[in-house]
């Protein structure tokens, strides 16, 4: 039984292209990007799970900033720059761990509580007095919902992400997310394309008949994409009845249990939530995952995700959480070399832009969302470099 989750009605006469060439190759408008999609919306940090105990914290380096997430001793996780106020060395250097009872900057030694305000200077008599909260961290807007630790660099347009979440939580509820612990820590890899090349991937299932063996015959027959609708977007899919040509799948369906705390269309099913620009919450009834990308230039892309499963898991799950993790890492490596083949088009005189299905909407309503922040994405031909972000602002100026 698929469900289709509100009104997501493909228009009759739709526009099927997508986003010019040039967009996906210039470094003035992914500077555009980075501030105005990146750094203005909701990005994952991980999960509460991750930074169980007091001192516990995670870093991220992505688009120019530093994020640092850590649980503070009263039990809040809270969100800082991972920056010292003294000459902006990193505070902590690895990318998860414990800072004991205070956060020490390795490179002039100021000393951080767990709440973010400075506890000391080294050396204090070279300085004048300083104000224990304004010399503090730096504290972002953080925001967890079901257990996940969203950051945001800088206040922009989207709500809370209880907000955008609000349409799809009768749904999520029962997965008890936020009760998860991880399963082999977060990853991360770099794939050499442009970041919209991998959300162009994700973004639709035309192309799992052809290019995913392994996910056709799990859920082929039965696999749909709804498209972004204020930012966020679902695809939806229940195991096929005669599931199991290859050695994970056949393996994995008859493994993986259908637990009750699910509801019974769920038991047997994949779910996938899309929060723009650039991150996913994908669920199986026996894990949650997010994975996410992030621009490292015009032409290469790190990608950062990790999955999280149920403390008590039986063997059964832990079986099954692998077997679909083999569907998965498989998949994978296919949506990299498809988004390489497409990106590298993008730079051809011959590329003559996209002329999407039905089945792609959702590649079309994400480029939308991106129009509506960055107009200038509009404009067919490449403006030169040096007016991209002029354009854009007198663009966005006539809304």
């Amino acid at each position: 039984m698929n469900r289709r989750a509100g009104n997501v009605a493909i228009p009759n006469d739709w526009d099927r292209s997508g986003l010019p060439g040039w967009t996906y190759h210039s470094p003035a408008l992914l500077e555009l990007e980075k501030e105005h999609l990146f750094r203005t919306h909701w990005q994952i940090v991980g999960h509460v799970s991750d930074v169980p105990n007091p001192g516990d914290y995670l870093a991220m380096d992505v688009v120019g900033e530093r994020a640092l997430a850590v649980r503070g001793k009263d039990g809040v996780v809270r969100a800082f720059l991972n920056m010292c106020r003294h000459r902006g060395s990193r505070v902590v250097a690895d990318n998860q761990g414990n800072c004991r009872n205070a956060l020490v900057c390795p490179f002039h030694g100021w000393v951080y509580n767990l709440d973010g305000t400075l506890r000391g200077a080294a050396r204090p008599r070279s300085f004048p007095d300083l104000d224990k909260v304004e010399f503090g961290l730096k504290q972002l807007d953080l925001e967890i919902w079901m257990g996940f630790i969203f950051i945001r660099f800088r206040p922009g347009p989207q709500p809370s992400v209880a907000e955008l979440m609000q349409p799809h939580e009768a749904e999520i509820a029962p997965y008890r997310i936020e009760e998860m612990v991880p399963s082999w820590g977060i990853w991360s890899s770099v794939s050499n394309v442009n970041w919209k090349s991998v959300r162009d991937v994700d973004n639709e299932g035309y192309h799992v008949a052809m290019a995913h063996p392994a996910l056709q015959d799990l859920y082929g027959s039965t696999y749909y994409d709804e498209p972004f609708v204020n930012g966020v977007s679902r695809s939806f899919a229940t195991y096929n009845p005669h599931a199991g040509r290859r050695w994970s799948v056949r393996n994995y369906v008859k493994i993986a249990p259908q637990p009750e705390r699910l509801p019974q269309p769920l038991r047997r099913a994949w779910i996938y939530y899309g929060l723009f620009p650039n991150a996913v919450i994908a669920m199986t009834p026996e894990t949650v995952q997010f994975y996410q990308e992030f621009p490292l230039s015009t032409g290469q892309t790190l990608l950062r995700g990790a999955i999280y499963r149920y403390a008590d898991e039986s063997r059964e799950q832990a079986a099954a959480r692998y077997l679909a993790f083999r569907i998965d890492r498989d998949t994978m490596a296919e949506d990299v070399q498809l988004s390489e083949w497409s990106n590298e088009s993008m730079t051809s005189n011959g590329f003559e832009g996209f002329y999407l299905s039905d089945l792609e909407y959702g590649v079309r309503t994400h480029h939308d969302h991106i129009r509506a922040v960055l107009p200038v994405v509009n404009l067919e031909s490449a403006p030169e470099e040096k007016d991209v972000a002029g354009l854009n602002e007198a663009l966005a100026s006539r809304k």
